[in-house]
């Protein structure tokens, strides 16, 4: 039997292709992915056939991850839980697709993942091995063995001599990264009373620390994707890298997020997205200047829904398809440029450029104007105004209707004389 298996070098998927060839006679073959990471795959190859592996695959995922998954769910608008802009979740039907790519190159059997049966990722990776390999089995190893905790795999490492050099034995935050964000989950986060400590932030400066000179950047766009900084053409990676840099230099793209996860758990997520978070805000600006009142209206109840797709792992769907193409028909004029203003931790916006916008000065400005007569406004606010004002004539009607005292039956009452008339 062969599996292919979602590979990262960290303790539990270095155990788990021990694991594998105990309990399932298996020859594994380990596809770890470059999606941004530090450190990349370049030294994985070792520590995986170290640990048992018949074949390893290093597979460089970085612009297709910016390019294919990273920008058209910016472009989407898609913002989970209010704040989360879903950097873990969108990765993962990439790297699903590349596993089974690899396991068709390979003749594998079956895929396997390293994801727990609480998280989310365990449905994110088989949502999408359903849909594009059905004939494969799923192993999902934290749903079979009699393996409960950190310690316990840590034990199950050393009994097996499995090198554990690189591996932080110590880990306090569980911890995910790729070009697009960092997220920290885990330890004292687990208690939503504590505040981050200073050693939960990888990539961005406290806003606190950062420098008392703001700085400014200008974003270009076309049809909705970002394509150049500062009037300099870049590719996807190499804009989204800068940018990365200069945020997180300025204290920008925090987020401390409750989040609910798909199993029905509460949990809480601390994210860094410094390049993601300056993007959207300039892509958003954008927006107002260019999509009509309607358009926007729609593209924001679009955003969550695809915010759940991607979260859900259901990007390999006709629905996903769908709401791509709705995205491309309403962003196809969204192009120009944008300038913002990064300062401890806080993105403004200064202005806002754009060939097709649909803000007329003429018409907006106090001043005279050629196109807009101000009398002309009489008929449409009495138009506009009428529901109101058919149902205030009709309450008042009713009130005064109330208040009329109705005339009384009762008979009148009868007079008695003082004297006895017996």
């Amino acid at each position: 039997m062969k599996i292919v298996l979602g590979y990262s070098g960290g303790l539990d998927t270095s155990v788990i292709v021990s694991w594998l060839r105990e309990n399932y006679g298996a020859d594994v073959i380990c596809m770890a992915a470059d999606v941004g990471q530090r450190g990349g795959v370049d030294k994985l190859a070792a520590k995986a056939f170290a640990t048992g592996a018949s074949a390893f695959f290093g597979e460089d995922l970085k612009e297709e991850f910016v390019t294919d998954y990273a920008f058209p769910v910016l472009r989407a608008g898609a913002v989970y839980s209010r704040k989360y802009l879903l950097g873990t979740a969108m990765a993962r039907p990439l790297i699903s697709r590349r596993m089974v790519e690899v396991a068709r190159r390979t003749g594998a059997d079956a895929l396997a993942h390293g994801c727990t049966g609480k998280g989310n990722d365990q449905l994110r990776f088989e949502v999408s091995f359903a849909a594009l390999a059905p004939d494969l089995k799923v192993v999902a190893p934290w749903r079979e063995w009699d393996i409960d905790s950190r310690e316990d795999a840590l034990a199950y490492a050393r009994q097996r001599g499995i090198c554990l050099d690189g591996i932080d034995q110590e880990k306090l935050y569980s911890r995910d990264e790729n070009l697009w964000h960092i997220s920290h989950e885990g330890g004292p986060l687990e208690d939503p009373a504590n505040a981050p400590g200073r050693d939960v932030f990888v990539w961005t400066a406290d806003p606190m620390d950062a420098p008392d000179t703001p700085h400014e950047v200008e974003l270009g766009f076309e049809a909705g994707v970002p394509v150049a900084i500062d009037g300099r053409a870049l590719s996807p990676m190499a804009l989204l890298k800068e940018l990365n840099e200069v945020g997180s230099t300025h204290g920008v793209g925090r987020a401390d997020v409750i989040e609910d996860r798909v199993v029905g758990i509460k949990s809480r997520g601390v994210y860094e997205t410094p390049g993601g978070a300056i993007l959207l805000t300039a892509l958003q600006e954008l927006e107002q200047l260019v999509l009509s009142r309607r358009c926007l209206g729609l593209k924001d109840e679009l955003a969550p829904r695809y915010a759940d797709l991607v979260y859900e792992g259901r990007w390999w769907t006709p629905e996903r398809e769908a709401l791509d193409a709705m995205v491309d028909s309403m962003m196809k004029h969204v192009s120009g440029t944008v300038r913002l203003r990064l300062f401890k931790g806080h993105v403004s916006v200064m202005s806002r450029k754009a060939p097709e916008s649909l803000y007329d000065l003429d018409l907006a400005s106090f001043s005279a104007s050629e196109g807009y007569a101000h009398s002309d406004s009489s008929g449409f606010v009495k138009l506009f105004s009428l529901p109101q004002r058919a149902l205030a004539v009709q309450r008042q009607m009713a009130d005064r209707s109330s208040k009329v005292t109705p005339p009384s039956h009762k008979p009148a009452a009868m007079a008695f004389s003082a004297t006895n008339t017996d």
